[in-house]
């Protein structure tokens, strides 16, 4: 079964993804040729290695904390808080305990 992806104008709840963490997965949540949006689910010590895409980032956390390094400081990111990072930028991430984060990539044309 193909993944749905919302629509232009369809209502996401947040809230109600960071529900159920043991089965949660990460999931492109909408993706159009300029921009993707996706669930990062992360347990607790998982780390998501040294990376960098070539558009802006936003980093959004819905759920739990997680350690969010980039430029050779870390910061913890806590429900209600989020973060934006230039293209190219190398960032991690290690979750400090059991989280749900949103990101918003936008990609240059």
């Amino acid at each position: 079964m193909a993944t749905h992806h919302a629509a232009e104008n369809e209502v996401v709840d947040l809230k109600t993804w960071a529900n159920d963490i043991p089965t949660e997965k990460s999931k492109v949540i909408a993706r159009i040729d300029e921009m993707e949006i996706a669930r990062i689910v992360l347990r607790t010590g998982e780390v998501f290695p040294e990376h960098q895409v070539t558009g802006p980032v936003t980093v959004h956390c819905i759920k739990g904390e997680t350690d969010f390094t980039s430029m050779g400081i870390t910061q913890t990111l806590s429900p209600g808080q989020m973060l934006y990072l230039k293209p190219n930028q190398p960032h991690s991430l290690k979750a400090v305990s059991d989280s749900v984060l949103v990101l918003t990539i936008i990609f240059k044309h």
